[in-house]
């Protein structure tokens, strides 16, 4: 057994350059991620059921599931940004 440990590597603070997107689609990633993850937080904050999401963002519940679950390749920047919006959030950019 080898008793070498990999060396760790500090993070740039966006997984997703880090695992060498480049640097402008690893910043979109890194969006759509944050407000997925936003958004999630919103609907159990609320405590709606997918339904209920469903009907305040103006989606359909199939939408809300795949959103719950994590799906992010089924949406698009804008579209969290609206949906982010439709549940009364501010959407702004920070630098």
């Amino acid at each position: 057994m080898n008793n070498e440990r990999e060396p760790v590597i500090e993070s740039s603070g966006n997984v997703f350059a880090d695992l060498g997107f480049d640097p402008a689609e690893a910043a979109v990633l890194q969006m759509r991620a944050e407000l997925m993850g936003r958004l999630r937080e919103e609907i159990h904050a609320h405590g709606w059921t997918q339904a209920q999401a469903a009907e305040r963002l103006g989606v359909s519940q199939a939408r809300v599931s795949d959103l719950v679950r994590g799906k992010w390749e089924k949406f698009s920047l804008d579209m969290l940004v609206r949906l982010s919006e439709r549940a009364g959030r501010k959407v702004a950019l920070a630098a």
